[in-house]
């Protein structure tokens, strides 16, 4: 069985409102779900999820992701939500906890599908929490050499911001980019992907945005699901925080996130989980009931790398 998690920054559940709500005025599948209208549909299941964690203050993106990637309350062992890069508590909880290390413990192939730019790579005083994550448990992470070669999605996953920086990398759409994950998740038992535009749709409270961005969303969540085995896999999207479901501010919300689900493990998932800090523990509680364990102490294995149409052996994912 392998798990895919995916990370829409920013994107929470709010009211049936077109005039601040984007969700309810874009053309979705997947995403026209509010706080009063939570219902399956397509073989999604999608469970409200508490992003708040019983402290007080909006939550935030860094301790909302170390949260959902370790299973630990970050904000309460951080006295707050924190927001932006990754301080030190919060590295030593993800070094720990990480869902990245705790399937490489478990002999589970790891992948960060992300593209860096260079300049995030060399960056380690200002590092954000998917990369110190990835780091502390010998995840590669991947740059745009990888991106250039169908090995690897940027955080806008069509690449028109990149394009528009000058940089040399094709152009994506939705259906494409997810056929780009899909590849890369075959080959592993965890594959982590964030996308950031949400978020930073929500701050900009541009409605016209907020749409492109949930449409071409829900066109990448549906070649995903329709593409990936969900026999074999399953597939996982989640928030770190309201924002973009209420324009009507700049700032994130106190609305809970949906946690959407399709596929092998869906029953677990829907069962456990009820706040961030119960995603992690569930991913790994469904993996293990589906998936012989290698070892506790197996390190992490070996994920092929596909290049040229072929499956090379070499660096872990």
């Amino acid at each position: 069985m392998g798990v895919l998690l995916i990370l829409i920054d920013g994107c929470g559940l709010g009211d049936p409102d077109g005039n601040r709500n984007p969700m309810a005025v874009a053309r979705t599948r997947w995403f026209r779900c509010f706080r009063s209208q939570i219902v399956a549909t397509d073989g999604c299941t999608i469970i409200p999820t508490d992003a708040a964690l019983g402290i007080p203050g909006l939550p935030q993106s860094a301790t909302g992701q170390t949260a959902l990637l370790t299973g630990v309350n970050a904000p309460l062992l951080a006295g707050r939500h924190l927001q932006g890069f990754c301080p030190p508590t919060l590295a030593a909880i993800l070094a720990a906890h990480s869902l990245f290390r705790s399937f490489a413990l478990r002999g589970g192939r790891v992948a960060c599908a992300n593209a860096f730019t260079e300049p995030t790579l060399r960056r380690r005083r200002f590092a954000s929490v998917t990369t110190v994550a990835a780091r502390t448990a010998g995840v590669r992470l991947r740059d745009l050499a990888d991106l250039a070669d169908g090995q690897a999605l940027y955080h806008e996953f069509t690449n028109r911001s990149l394009r528009a920086r000058g940089f040399a990398v094709p152009l994506l759409s939705p259906e494409q980019a997810a056929g780009r994950l899909v590849a890369i998740a075959e080959d592993c038992d965890f594959t982590y992907y964030e996308y950031l535009q949400a978020d930073i749709a929500g701050h900009a409270q541009d409605m016209g945005r907020a749409v492109t961005v949930l449409e071409e969303l829900d066109r990448f969540v549906s070649a995903l699901v329709e593409r990936l085995d969900r026999s074999r896999h399953l597939l996982v999207l989640v928030s770190d925080h309201g924002n973009v479901e209420d324009l009507s501010s700049a700032s994130h919300t106190w609305n809970p996130v949906p946690t959407m689900v399709w596929g092998r493990g869906t029953e677990t998932l829907a069962r456990r989980t009820h706040a961030l800090t119960d995603i992690a523990p569930a991913l790994l509680a469904a993996w293990e009931a589906a998936t012989p364990l290698v070892s506790e102490n197996a390190g992490m294995r070996e994920c092929p790398e596909r290049r040229g149409g072929k499956s090379l052996p070499g660096r872990a994912c």
